[in-house]
């Protein structure tokens, strides 16, 4: 059986390195899959690379590669600490639909009726004085990236970063699709004033417990210093890791690739929510017409991606594959870049963490090896493959 699956493992590698199509070979596992990841990472220069495989809604395969501390020479493991980045958008999202079941939060009611006093009136949220548009956003306006925010306040559309930036609409709330953590981070805001409801506790109540996340927090705790990853920039400059004691639901989470492979599988069964709650968190609630996610506003609108109706829903972005409906949710940060997609229909997904900033120059390749086909929007989400960087701003059209 050893020899079977060994032979097999290679046939499969063979397969791939000759550039058969993903809609040509079968999908990638077990020994055929770490050979090409383990030479990707080679070609690509990325120190470390984690990666988790659930089938039929399970967790089938969690793998990590490489190093976590190139100096020292310490192996990445499956149980080692690594910045969630944005993946905590995604997971904060989840939790917070648990609150719409149980009737807790209106997704459509103004955050103004939840809030025992104007936005404005809060020292944080000072700059919308005046502007009275603050009283259209909701908390699904929020989620779905359509606040008319930037992504954070300190980088202006067109700008360099400034610490002292002002806060403002963009456009107005609800119209169109914008990425932006102060959104996100907004609706934190809401819960923890109006609500009286802890976000740290909510996630932990909501995921943590429920499905096992025994390595995973919304801040630092001492006990991660013991296997924990080092972040390194595209050069392989090492860059630490930030040690965050604030939470922040845009993005303050650490976590390993064993504990969010758990929730990514409980994702695509619904697990924690009612068949409609859940239908609810998926559907895509605007269409996304911008060239790439990054930056967020003031690019031209483009229907490259009108073949695969590319959508945002509640946390997630959405998009028709060959292989029927999909969501997905990136985090990506200097020393960072992670991904998850899943195949609603076959609750098939395929989760990727690295501590390098170039480890999404392979994310194209492993997504064609570990799921076929999908039309994934590569060239929106900014990935540039190490090997053809004259394709990062091809928008190829997906026809079925």
């Amino acid at each position: 059986m050893m020899l079977r699956s060994t032979l097999l493992g290679s046939l499969l590698f063979a397969v791939t390195a000759t550039g058969a199509t993903a809609a040509e070979r079968p999908p990638l596992r077990g020994a055929a899959l770490d050979a090409r990841i383990t030479q990707l990472m080679k070609d690509a220069n990325v120190p470390g690379f984690a990666i988790a495989v659930i089938d039929d809604g399970k967790v089938a395969s969690v793998k990590a590669y490489g190093m976590r501390d190139v100096e020292k020479r310490l192996p990445l493991t499956t149980d080692t600490v690594m910045y969630a980045a944005s993946l905590t958008k995604a997971a904060f999202a989840y939790a917070t639909m648990s609150l719409v079941q149980a009737g807790k939060l209106s997704l459509d009611e103004s955050i103004a009726a939840d809030l025992p006093k104007p936005l404005p009136e809060y020292k944080k949220y000072a700059d919308l004085a005046g502007d009275e548009r603050w009283r259209k956003l909701t908390p699904a306006i929020l989620l779905s990236h359509r606040s008319g925010f930037p992504n954070f306040r300190f980088w202006q559309p067109g700008k360099a970063y400034d610490p002292d930036g002002k806060l403002s609409f963009w456009f107005d709330p609800g119209t169109r699709y914008g990425y932006s953590g102060e959104g996100i981070n907004l609706l934190q805001f809401v819960l923890e004033n109006g609500k009286g409801i802890d976000v740290a506790t909510l996630m932990k109540d909501r995921l943590f417990v429920p499905f096992g996340m025994t390595r995973t927090s919304m801040t630092w705790r001492p006990d991660f210093a013991s296997n924990l990853a080092i972040g390194y920039d595209e050069n392989g400059k090492a860059l630490g890791h930030d040690e965050r004691e604030s939470v922040r639901a845009a993005g303050s989470m650490d976590t390993t690739i064993a504990d969010f492979a758990r929730l990514v599988a409980a994702m695509s069964r619904g697990d924690g929510l009612d068949a409609a709650t859940y239908r609810m968190w998926l559907t895509p609630v605007a269409r996304i017409r911008s060239p790439k996610q990054f930056p967020t506003i003031g690019l031209p609108d483009t229907t490259a991606y009108d073949d695969i109706a590319l959508g945002s829903a509640l946390g997630v972005v959405t998009f028709q594959s060959p292989q029927g409906p999909a969501f997905f949710k990136g985090g990506h940060d200097d020393g960072t870049n992670n991904l998850f997609v899943c195949l609603e229909r076959s609750k098939t997904c395929l989760l990727m963490m690295s501590n390098s900033s170039r480890g999404e120059s392979i994310f194209p390749y492993v997504i064609d090896d570990v799921l076929g086909r999908t039309c994934f929007p590569v060239a929106w989400n900014g990935y540039v493959r190490y090997d053809r960087p004259d394709d990062a701003n091809a928008t190829p059209a997906c026809k079925k």
